[in-house]
């Protein structure tokens, strides 16, 4: 009889531990996160810059400077890690000097580039080329004043980093060459070569 309680009681336990298990929560296992996708460069952008020019004219000793800013747009197709693209800005420009009797600035002017650069995920280094557009305006201090809109060249580098879903910024400098044009004001041929430094940021669509 002792023996029959004692195996009873055995059974009781037994059973009272599986239904405890039972009530147990089943282990969770770790899920590794799906890989983020890479940074890509495709797409239309459009944004604005800030910097600084600095240049000379030619046959005439000014050398106008000044900080100028603007807005770019553009487009890039990337293809494994080589982008390329085309950008066009317009920049107004507060660039000038004078060398008596005679001041020369730089209103405004604009560039339409191509692009093409290698990407390493997020961040993007280009080099870029292409036309130059833009005014040079030639005065004798409060008499006579005479402006040219010529078409020149230009080119440059830059770096480009991506820091948000849809936002970069960017470090570029160009230099840009403005073609001669006579000036009666200075009886000669005058143009615009001029170096710029601008920061920009990006937002792409």
């Amino acid at each position: 009889m002792k023996r029959i309680a004692c195996t009873a009681a055995l059974l009781v336990t037994v059973a009272g531990g599986a239904a405890s298990a039972a009530d147990l929560p089943h282990p969770s296992y770790y899920t590794a996160p799906a890989p983020l996708s890479a940074y890509s460069w495709t797409g239309p952008y459009l944004g604005g810059n800030l910097g600084y020019d600095w240049g000379s004219i030619s046959n005439n000793p000014a050398r106008p400077s000044g900080f100028a800013g603007g807005v770019q747009g553009g487009y890039n197709w990337q293809t494994g890690q080589f982008v390329l693209g085309g950008e066009a800005d317009i920049q107004l420009s507060g660039a000038s000097d004078t060398f008596a009797p005679w001041k020369f600035s730089n209103p405004w002017f604009g560039t339409l580039r191509g692009r093409a650069g290698y990407a390493i995920s997020n961040f993007l280094i280009y080099g870029t080329a292409g036309v130059a557009f833009g005014e040079l305006q030639g005065e004798t201090i409060g008499l006579l004043s005479e402006s040219h809109t010529n078409v020149g060249w230009t080119a440059g580098l830059g770096v480009e980093a991506g820091f948000a879903a849809n936002w970069s910024a960017k470090a570029e400098y160009l230099f840009v060459d403005l073609a001669n044009s006579t000036f009666a004001l200075t009886g000669t041929n005058n143009g615009l070569s001029a170096s710029m430094l601008r920061l920009g940021v990006n937002y792409h669509f």
